[in-house]
This record gives structure tokens, C-alpha cells and sequence, in this order.
């Protein structure tokens, strides 16, 4: 964990937990593109930094999940470097309390005020900075949160951040986190046809040909689709639709997973609703989901009875 890997002429990453990437400007100066988890991520990547003779110029972060942006506050304290992020991403990591009261719907309680969803605050200004190196290309990828970017470097590699999880995380943890659903399809659609030396997402391989990781995430997005669908053949509450979630996918319930999970569902359920598919109604002071399909067999069955 914490090895310096090259991946091109002038790009690296440093293998942790989400990967945290590295352009060499020159022979000195380095851009980093996040940062990890925490502090402790923020004091490694330090010293990788002096074992190479390199100056942290600046971060760029792709997006404000806690675990991009956790080391930005140390390394931002003892460089004096810039950080630079796009759009509500610049917000949330200026105020990073933001993370977990939009996940959890309100102000969120003292578990969910930790560095696994929040991370200590840092100042952080837009890409339209002229400190931003003028020579790396952002690279539009929402979906997974509010303004995600990709940073293409010029030897060809590109940083893709969330946008595609390995296999192994999708078998492991069932639904991963989504905030837009419809956005994040259309990024899957961008990436396949992408041209790049090599493809570094934060959580999954290295690979020179991302279209085998998008195919398998698009396939998930249409399983929890289909999942979503049969649970609510029924009329659903939002918490009902997480617990047979949690239960089918055999999640372990907590109050991080709780927020992430369930933010995700939500907007699942946004989705499926402009897509036709589910619409919700109140029965007995309560907010359900229920199938369009259901819906329209139930309207079909009231007309019969009527009819007899």
C-alpha cells in the first residue's frame, strides 16, 4: 500500500485505498490529482514526495468524497499548494460538513460526522484559476457525484476517478454510490469511446481498455433497475425498498452504509420515475413507490370489478 507506480512519461499514481495521481511537470514540481483519505495519507504522500526530490504544486481533486480530498487539509498546511476542484465539488470541499448532511438529508448525527464522510476543510478554487497547469485537460464525468472531472495528462494517461468500480467491488458491496443515475450512464457511454495511453480509475486496475469495466457497471446499474422494480410490484416505502436491498445484496447495516446506500436508492427511484418506469402515491400518511406496471394492472382490475 502506498506504492509509487509510473504509469506514462510524466504520470504516476500511489496505490491506496483510491488512488491518488501524480503528474511530473518537470523534473521538480508534481501536481497531485487527489489526495487519499486523511492526514495519514496526506503525511505519506509527503514523503514520497522528498524521497523523489519533487514539490507538491498543487492538488487537483476529481471530486469532494471525503476519501479523494482527506489529505488535502496537511498537504495544503505544510506546502502552502493550491487546490483546485469543479463547480458544487469546489463547495463541498471548502465546506466538506456539506458531504454528509446532503447524504443523510439533514444534519447529520455525530457517526456521520467522521473522516470516512468528512473530511477536515481545505480552501479550494475552480479550474478556471490561473494557477490551474493549463496544459492538463479536464474531463467531464457526472454521474457518480455533482461535478466529477477526469484529468487527462499530456503523455496520453488519463485519471478517471469514480466513474467505474472493479468487478470485485461490485460483487462485494452490491450497490455502489450514485448520485445521478441517467449522467452516470451517459459518462459510462463517453469513456468507451475515449482514447487515452491508459485509463487509471481510483477504485479498480490500471487498463489501457476501459470498455470491459464500463460494460460491467452499466450491467449493475440495470440489475438494481430490475431489483427495484419487483420490490415495488408492491407499494414500498423508501426504507422498506432499502432493507430488501440490504437484505438481497446481504449488506451489513450501519449508519454510513444506511446514508450511501440510501441516497443511492433515492436516486435510483428519480431515475426510474423520469424513465416511466415507478411512480410513487401516499397511502395512509405515507410516501410508497410502486411499478407503472403494477399501477396499470391494478387500474385494469378496479375496471372489471366495476364492470360486473
Amino acid at each position: 500500500m502506498y506504492e509509487l507506480i509510473q504509469v506514462g512519461p510524466q504520470s504516476y499514481y500511489i496505490e491506496s485505498p483510491a488512488k491518488i495521481g501524480i503528474y511530473r511537470r518537470n523534473d521538480t514540481d508534481i501536481y497531485l490529482v487527489d489526495s487519499g483519505n486523511d492526514k495519514e495519507a496526506g503525511k505519506k504522500i509527503l514523503k514520497i514526495a522528498l524521497q523523489n526530490n519533487w514539490t507538491v504544486k498543487g492538488i487537483i481533486n476529481t471530486h469532494s468524497n471525503a476519501d479523494h480530498i482527506g489529505g488535502n487539509n496537511h498537504i495544503q498546511k505544510n506546502t502552502g499548494c493550491p487546490v483546485f476542484a469543479n463547480g458544487i465539488e469546489a463547495a463541498f470541499t471548502n465546506y466538506p460538513l456539506l458531504e454528509p448532511s446532503f447524504l443523510y438529508g439533514g444534519f447529520p448525527c455525530k457517526e456521520l460526522r467522521c473522516k470516512f464522510l468528512m473530511a477536515k476543510e481545505s480552501v479550494a478554487t475552480g479550474f478556471s484559476s490561473p494557477e490551474f497547469p493549463s496544459e492538463l485537460e479536464p474531463v467531464a464525468l457526472p454521474g457518480h457525484f455533482f461535478d466529477m472531472t477526469g484529468i487527462r495528462v499530456p503523455d496520453g494517461t488519463v485519471f478517471i476517478a469514480d466513474c467505474v468500480s472493479s468487478p470485485q467491488t461490485l460483487e462485494k458491496y452490491g450497490v455502489t454510490f450514485i448520485y445521478d443515475v441517467a449522467q452516470y450512464l451517459a459518462t459510462l457511454d463517453k469513456i468507451e469511446t475515449m482514447e487515452a495511453e491508459v485509463f487509471v480509475p481510483s477504485h479498480a486496475e490500471v487498463t489501457r481498455d476501459i470498455r470491459p469495466l464500463a460494460a460491467a457497471n452499466r450491467a449493475k446499474i440495470y440489475e438494481i433497475r430490475e431489483k427495484i422494480a419487483g420490490i415495488c410490484t408492491s407499494p414500498q416505502t423508501i426504507d422498506s425498498i432499502i432493507q430488501t436491498i440490504f437484505k438481497s445484496y446481504r449488506l451489513t447495516m450501519s449508519m454510513e452504509q444506511y446514508v450511501l446506500v440510501g441516497s443511492t436508492i433515492r436516486s435510483y427511484l428519480s431515475w426510474m420515475k423520469e424513465c416511466g418506469d415507478i411512480d410513487f402515491l401516499t397511502e395512509d400518511s405515507a410516501l410508497v413507490w410502486r411499478t407503472i406496471t403494477s399501477q396499470a394492472a391494478m387500474s385494469s382490475i378496479h375496471t372489471d370489478n366495476n364492470l360486473i
